[in-house]
This record gives structure tokens, sequence and C-alpha cells, in this order.
């Protein structure tokens, strides 16, 4: 069953990528917020939680953090990682920038050891504050699971315009600060073949993933239940095949 987070911090998880992270949810509890709509989602599909949709405010996340973030390092369980992620997507909030710069300065004092890490569908990137935040964070991991537009509008759904093209400029502006995520899966939605793995997929990806030059890529598979149940998980064999062609660039690539 896929499923919402319940409250504005999450965890700690243990994360196939990221180690012992803990989980910072922006967006309504009791909804989904998202300018993606991903047949992959582990949080379902958007028009299936429509509750009150308003952001998470700044106070309460910093306040909940804190005590949370007190209370692992007093148990001696600091975590390794402070993960933005959530009810859809974190940099569409108005004081993402703010929630940043708190985030920083409660990591600073209370676990300097943390990382602090956003998984990103990329949307917001052409505002100019949501780059600075970016910036300011060890891990900003951004998404694209497709050089092809025809793609993306299968499998991520976007609202609005989308563009890989104009996705990919804006991603050159990190030069290379940045890490890379792409969800490889195929079966089927809503009658059309799903598969992002085919020769003519990979390569095109590839160009994309050269020209933006990131200091890292994630490329994984499904590991939750997805709203599309007719989706199957590539095996990380073809993973780690993948894997071995970013690093023909001397690019860091990890599977998961």
């Amino acid at each position: 069953m896929t499923s919402l987070f319940d409250n504005i911090i999450f965890g700690p998880i243990q994360s196939r990528r990221l180690g012992l992270s803990l989980g910072v949810n922006l967006l309504p509890i009791d909804a989904k917020l998202c300018n993606f709509n991903c047949i992959y989602c582990e949080c379902g599909w958007n028009e299936e939680h429509n509750g009150k949709k308003r952001f998470n405010a700044r106070e309460d996340v910093r306040q909940m953090l804190h005590d949370t973030l007190s209370k692992m390092v007093a148990d001696g369980t600091p975590p390794d990682v402070i993960t933005f992620a959530g009810n859809g997507e974190p940099t569409m909030h108005p004081d993402f920038e703010q929630i940043i710069d708190d985030t920083i300065t409660l990591r600073n004092e209370l676990c300097p050891t943390a990382k602090v890490s956003v998984l990103s569908n990329a949307t917001q990137i052409g505002r100019e504050e949501v780059v600075r935040a970016l910036l300011k964070v060890d891990n900003n991991i951004l998404k694209l699971d497709s050089a092809f537009d025809n793609t993306v509008q299968l499998i991520n759904k976007p609202v609005g315009n989308y563009s890989v093209a104009r996705t990919v400029e804006l991603m050159k502006q990190f030069q290379g600060n940045m890490i890379l995520q792409t969800m490889f899966l195929r079966g089927e939605y809503m009658g059309k073949q799903v598969d992002n793995t085919s020769p003519a997929e990979i390569q095109a990806w590839l160009e994309v993933v050269k020209e933006i030059a990131p200091k890292k890529v994630m490329v994984y598979s499904i590991d939750r239940d997805t709203p599309c149940q007719t989706l199957e998980k590539v095996s990380k064999e073809e993973l780690s095949e993948i894997a071995s062609l970013v690093k023909a660039f001397g690019i860091e690539c990890s599977v998961a």
C-alpha cells in the first residue's frame, strides 16, 4: 500500500542511498502536494490525497527538528543525514531557503557530522532562492528519469510545462555541485509500454549525464509499493551495467 508520511519529522530510517536518515516533510501531513504525479511514487497518486493543501510552518519545522535531533544525540544515535523528502516536492515551500538555513544551524549546533540532503524533482531550479538553498546543502539530489520528454510525461506526469532540455540547462548552473538521481523501471501504464532502460533511452540519458556533469549519479529501481501496479523492478545487475557506463565518464555512480 502506498502511504503518506504522517508527521513533519519522520524516521529515522535506514536509507538505501544515504545511511541512517531523519526525514523532514515540508508538505501537508494529510495530503500530497507535488507538481509531479509519478507512476512509481510511494505516496500514491496526487488525486488520492486531497486533504488540506498547506505547507508546514517554518517555525514548526525548526522546533520539531530541534527536539528530535536533541533526543537522538542524547540517545547516542545521531543521524547520518537529515533528508528533505516527504509528501511531495519540498522546494515548492515558500520558505524553503530559510528552512534550509535553520536546518544547517541546528545541524552545526547539535550533530555536526550529519549531512543535509534534499530529494527534489528539479522543477523549481529556475528560482534563484531555491538554487541558493540547494547549493548550501551537502547533497542536492535532483531527479531526471529520462532524456525524452515523452517518457517523462509517461513516468513522472509533470503538472504544467516541463522540458527536459530546459531542466538540463538549469542543472548545468550547479557546475557539477549536484547529484543526479534516476529511477529505472519497465512495465505498462494506461495501455502504454513503460521502459527507460532500452538502448535508445540509455544512450540519450548518458549524453545528458555527460552534459550535466554532476559530481555523482544515483541509479535505482522500485523498492516500495507503487500506485501503478503493472511496473517491474530492474535488476541490480542491469543497474550495475548502467552505472559502469556512467563511471566510464569519470563520474561516480551508486546503485541502490
